[in-house]
């Protein structure tokens, strides 16, 4: 600009450019970021710059190939809303779960669930402990979310799908039993202690040796560590495993004369069980299926020999 002429006022596009060469203290620290955070953010705005700024596609021109750098900002998004989800459902989960240990006091008002048991049955189930529905109702496994009748019928172990109002019947029409670890109804498992758990073996081997099964199934993981807790003293950790367990482990052995009742260990039933998922329980439960049908043929069989060997003797 020379002497003679006027000077022109500022512009903000001139304030913006002088700005740049504004004075900055060089011990200013500067703000921390993580390295992953700012590629994240820095990817998220190229992506959100580039679909302000790109023009329109033409009617009836191909879709425009998706750079890979977009296709990751889109895929980390998802991840995230996706474990968010997955976060609170688990919180949920835990909330309702977390209920605490619960003194005989308060179910007190609840009658308790006798067994449908009998001599020579070809499996006596052994449940945790009856629900508040099951206590009031009379009849084991009734709630609407447990699976029992469901996995005993789809599994084999009874040839049709029963109702828990026939639990009583149950020994005399298939030859199974039913009866708890622990006898006071509560809410969840969470409401008992662990010492009444083990306090509850010793009666459960009384009851074996007394009606001497051919077979004891274990419904739930935590009934088993109380049992293998009671008989070893410690944890099974990570010699727990589903199925068919060691004779070592036989329930009601009686030294000399009765080798004891095998032990199978299912999942548990119950709705809030869901560490396995509907395909590994029903896995586990037609195993025992599988034997419990081959053994009622075979005493089916059996039976059938006696009357004849009766009738020709008379």
């Amino acid at each position: 600009m020379t002497d003679d002429q006027p000077a022109r006022p500022a512009t903000f596009k001139g304030c913006l450019e002088l700005d740049a060469f504004k004075y900055t203290s060089a011990t200013a620290e500067p703000t921390r970021r993580s390295p992953r955070r700012a590629a994240s953010i820095a990817i998220q705005t190229r992506a959100q710059h580039e679909r302000q700024t790109s023009s329109p596609r033409p009617p009836g021109s191909p879709p425009r190939k998706r750079k890979k750098w977009e296709a990751d900002a889109d895929a980390e998004e998802e991840d995230k809303n996706e474990n968010s989800d997955k976060n609170e459902k688990r919180k949920r989960s835990r909330a309702r779960q977390a209920t605490g240990y619960a003194p005989p006091s308060t179910y007190a008002h609840l009658p308790l669930l006798p067994d449908a048991i009998a001599h020579n049955l070809l499996v006596l189930f052994v449940g945790l402990n009856p629900g508040i529905r099951t206590a009031m109702t009379g009849h084991a496994y009734n709630h609407p979310s447990n699976l029992f009748w469901k996995l005993m019928y789809s599994s084999g172990v009874t040839p049709r799908r029963c109702r828990a109002e026939e639990d009583r019947d149950m020994p005399a029409l298939y030859s199974l039993g039913l009866t708890n670890i622990v006898a006071r109804p509560t809410r969840n498992g969470s409401e008992l202690s662990r010492a009444e758990m083990d306090d509850g073996v010793a009666l459960l081997e009384d009851k074996a040796r007394t009606y001497r099964p051919e077979s004891v199934c274990v419904v739930g993981k935590s009934i088993w560590e109380s049992i293998w807790r009671v008989r070893h003293g410690s944890n099974v950790g990570k010699r727990f495993r589903y199925g068919w367990q060691d004779e070592t482990e036989n329930m009601g052995v009686v030294e000399g004369s009765w080798g004891g009742a095998r032990v199978f260990v299912a999942s548990s039933t119950s709705g809030l069980a869901a560490t396995l998922g509907p395909a590994e329980k029903e896995s586990i439960w037609r195993e025992l299926g599988a034997w419990v049908t081959r053994r009622r043929a075979e005493r089916g069989a059996a039976d059938v020999k006696t009357e004849r060997e009766l009738e020709a003797a008379e």
